[in-house]
């Protein structure tokens, strides 16, 4: 059974490129489709529904990341594969979080690539060592980081934090502490930036996680 992909990039030479070289490959992958933006990509997916999407990271409108996040929310079952043109991009950790199932270079050998998509229909991650090790690197950084970050907090800042995870509206912080609503909001945005997080849901998470708070207040 052939590989039914959909090719998401931005640079048309590239996308006819890869075509082409999938054409050599016939009896293992067909391209059904191909998109030039991430909401065309999002689109396609629904109409289309291919097994693997290859999705280039950074693109006009919506970028590969927020395509990626809406494609695996709406459509689990598609596998989504990044593509980078860069071993130094930065988004290796976020597509991780997002449950991506690879992440390749644009300059991987063609033997490789067919290698890796016929394994993402098996379940394997698309992966070469280096940007495994890379992966495995990020994620330490990024959890020495977040000690960093919770060390960093103040003490009203935690306390915040644990009113935040314990359901507590802004208003509802203000009044407990005697504060005006922008300065809840100010200690918020603090917190967030200090641990990398980006809103008070994964906020609350953090602080369940990491004890700073109870399952039975949170």
């Amino acid at each position: 059974m052939t590989i039914k992909v959909l090719i998401a990039d931005d640079h048309k030479l590239f996308r006819q490129g890869l075509i082409g070289l999938m054409k050599t490959r016939e009896d293992l992958v067909e391209v059904i489709g191909e998109a030039e933006t991430g909401e065309e990509a999002i689109l396609l997916a629904e109409k289309l529904n291919p097994d693997v999407i290859l999705l280039d990271i950074y693109m006009p409108q919506t970028d590969g990341l927020q395509a990626a996040k809406e494609i695996r929310q709406r459509f689990p079952h598609i596998a989504v594969v990044m593509l980078t043109s860069s071993e130094r991009d930065g988004h290796l950790y976020e597509a991780a979080q997002i449950g991506v199932a690879g992440y390749l270079l644009k300059s991987l050998d063609a033997n490789e690539l067919f290698d890796l998509l016929h394994g993402v229909t098996h379940g394997e991650p698309a992966m070469t060592r280096a940007m495994a090790s890379k992966l495995l690197k990020s994620v330490a950084n990024r959890m020495a980081d977040e000690d960093k970050g919770e060390q960093s907090l103040t003490e009203r800042e935690l306390f915040v934090l644990r009113l935040v995870a314990s359901g507590a509206s802004n208003q509802e912080i203000a009044d407990k502490l005697t504060i005006s609503v922008n300065t809840v909001k100010s200690h918020i945005k603090n917190i967030l930036e200090k641990l990398h997080l980006e809103n008070r849901t994964q906020a609350a998470t953090y602080a369940l996680k990491h004890g700073l708070v109870s399952p039975r207040d949170s």
